[in-house]
């Protein structure tokens, strides 16, 4: 996208569900200026898409650059305020809840972005000053105490990563170091009850791709091995059981639990190998697999549930950490890149029945990630909405589509129009409207303003 745009009340086909107040926001990778040799679109700059519902009206649609030095200098307008840390401060990967207040994230480099529920306020913030170095883009929110955990990596430090913990208010409290070697990619992690989960997997910084020009500097490296660490919640870096498994890399986590056994059961879609060729790139498409990492045997088993190509998994977040049953994914093309088979499905994964439902929305529209949204507090696994942005490519314009979880192949239940194409972008979460009162405190302080302002 080109511009940044503010459309008040899209069009509505269908009916939006009673309850369904509140926020969609999705961040992905948009560069401001022409692309170069070199360009990676990892490494975009930052653009976040916000869509407002309330009571059964969509409010309203903004997209909204992250204020990076670059990209500010680019739109010759003014930095984002707050403290960077390093030279890159490029935020482009997730929108996620800490606190109670919206940050966009991105791993190995830039403090996170807070941003106001409008779109329309935006500042640097190490989370009140308390983290030290790099974050994630994907943290994870333990349900049932209210930390968020994180696996960070810093490109400049190959020796290390680090296990970010933050506090129910957002603060860290904890910021533990891992010892690795060659600098690993980790772009995801995963908790249960007992640990937190790296995924030490063998793609690592790369002085030739580097030097070759390349601005993503990972690449696939069959001399690293391929490990998955077993982390005590509250245990040291020499504390971490590392339990080996085949090689093979992991963008993506679905959700992991520990079971009656003692081991730890781990969803993931998972690629044979990726960034291998000179200037990087997918190899393969990734397979959904169940990994079952045994403690006691400091082994690995993996099983392929679904070897259909698939990526963006997702599950009902009330589960996070806990055993689960319903797992959503996203269809992606059989070659990873142009023929566009399966790539306008989403699936449905009754992981306890093996049964896979299919939604199909057809011919040129092409699903991003999908999320579930509870009906109600204490609603069922299933029992919610599916919401995500879909693109039609054939027309250049790009739906927000309502999904009915329960009925998962059935037409949307309602869908909001938007006139443009939404590049497919990386993730994004729904954000539940705030209290009257908390509305109120927002609005005055300009972070986290009421959605419909």
């Amino acid at each position: 996208m080109r511009e940044e745009l503010s459309l008040k009340s899209p069009v509505v086909s269908g009916t939006i569900p009673p309850g369904l107040d509140g926020l969609y926001l999705k961040m992905g990778a948009n560069p401001v200026r022409q692309t170069t040799r070199g360009h990676d679109w990892f490494l975009g700059d930052g653009m976040v898409h916000g869509l407002a519902i309330e009571a059964g009206r969509a409010l309203w649609y903004r997209n909204r650059w992250i204020g990076s030095r670059k990209a500010a200098a680019a739109l010759g307008r003014p930095a984002a305020p707050g403290p960077r840390r390093g030279g890159n401060d490029t935020v482009n990967t997730n929108v996620v809840g800490i606190g109670g207040r919206v940050f966009a994230v991105v791993e190995a480099g830039s403090f996170p972005v807070e941003l106001s529920r409008s779109l329309e306020e935006q500042r640097y913030n190490p989370f009140d000053g308390t983290l030290a170095g790099s974050f994630t883009g994907h943290p994870h929110l333990d349900p049932l105490t209210g930390e968020t955990h994180a696996i960070a990596y810093d490109g400049r430090v190959w020796d290390s990563v680090r296990h970010v913990v933050l506090s129910p208010t957002g603060r860290v409290v904890r910021d533990v170091p891992v010892a690795v070697e060659h600098g690993p990619c980790i772009h995801d992690c995963a908790i249960t009850a007992r640990f937190a989960i790296v995924l030490d997997l063998p793609v690592t910084f790369s002085f030739k791709a580097l030097l070759a020009g390349y601005r993503f500097p990972f690449r696939w490296n069959p001399g690293h091995g391929a490990r998955v660490g077993l982390l005590p919640r509250q245990g040291g870096g020499a504390d971490i059981l590392w339990c080996e498994v085949e090689p093979c890399f992991v963008f993506h986590v679905a959700n992991a639990h520990d079971d009656a056994d003692g081991r730890v059961i781990l969803d993931v879609v998972a690629y044979d190998t990726v960034f291998s060729a000179a200037a990087g790139g997918f190899d393969a498409p990734g397979k959904l697999e169940r990994w079952t990492i045994d403690p006691a045997t400091m082994r690995v088993a993996r099983r392929v549930l679904d070897a259909t190509p698939q990526e963006f998994p997702r599950i009902d977040e009330r589960r996070f950490g806990q055993r689960h049953r319903i797992l959503y994914t996203v269809g992606v093309p059989a070659d990873g890149n142009t023929q566009l088979a399966g790539a306008t499905q989403l699936y449905r994964h009754d992981l306890e029945t093996g049964e896979r439902r299919v939604h199909e929305f057809g011919q040129d529209r092409i699903p991003g990630e999908f999320i579930f949204v509870p009906a109600r507090p204490g609603a069922g696994e299933d029992e919610g909405w599916l919401v995500g942005f879909v693109i039609d490519t054939a027309r250049d314009t790009t739906d927000f589509a309502i999904l009915d979880a329960r009925s998962f192949e059935a037409p949307p239940v309602a869908t909001i129009h938007l006139g443009h194409r939404i590049p497919p972008g990386f993730h994004g979460n729904w954000f539940p409207a705030l209290a009257q009162g908390k509305r109120a405190d927002d609005a005055a302080l300009g972070i986290g303003a009421d959605p419909g302002s």
